[in-house]
């Protein structure tokens, strides 16, 4: 039950036979409900409001008693909000649009690199190889450097990332040019040289 707002005044005597009471003045034969309230010297009468009104009127022992409903105030809140701040939407197209670039520069790297590992297995499995073979690989090499400079320039690849794939050909390419003898390495030079002069 509501708390008791106000009390409007004291009744000297009300009428026991008084039974409802309508609060908008007119008849309350119109839909207004009716309901009865105990209270600790017994039950009161009948209590009839209208529904546009929104106090509501209890009587008991000769004094009237207005009761206010609580005012209920609705708070609307609005979800996040479906479409993104134009700010979000230019950042969000920005990204895919250097996403798909950072992706096609990275997959020709990829691709020069596989093209090259290619070709210098091809060479190794080769059993009468010439080195004038490796000029083709050394070509396919420099097509590889120029693919992961662009990747790095850009920033599609990090600095690190495109020196360690660089020296992995290099390394691969020496790695050939060792197993068919058209490179010795200068330890190897030295040790020989050592050997011949012992």
């Amino acid at each position: 039950m509501a708390t008791i707002v106000q009390c409007l005044s004291s009744c000297a005597t009300l009428n026991s036979k008084f039974k409802a009471l309508s609060i908008n003045g007119a008849s309350s034969s119109s839909s207004s409900p009716t309901s009865s309230f105990s209270t600790r010297r017994g039950v009161c009468s009948s209590l009839s409001f209208a529904q546009s009104v929104s106090q509501c009127v209890a009587f008991s022992s000769g004094t009237m008693w207005v009761q206010k409903k609580p005012v209920r105030h609705s708070i609307v809140c609005e979800a996040a909000p479906t479409k993104k701040a134009d700010s979000a939407a230019k950042r969000a197209r920005q990204a895919e649009k250097r996403r798909v670039y950072n992706k096609s520069k990275k997959s020709e790297a990829r691709t020069r690199m596989k093209k090259v590992l290619e070709a210098l297995d091809g060479l190794k499995k080769k059993a009468d190889a010439v080195p004038d073979e490796i000029v083709t690989v050394e070509k396919l090499i420099g097509e590889a450097y120029s693919a992961i400079d662009k990747a790095v320039k850009v920033r599609a690849l990090h600095k690190n990332t495109g020196a360690r794939r660089k020296s992995r050909l290099a390394r691969r390419k020496k790695a050939v040019e060792i197993h068919h003898g058209w490179y010795v390495p200068a330890t190897a030079q030295a040790a020989e040289a050592a050997t011949m002069a012992a």
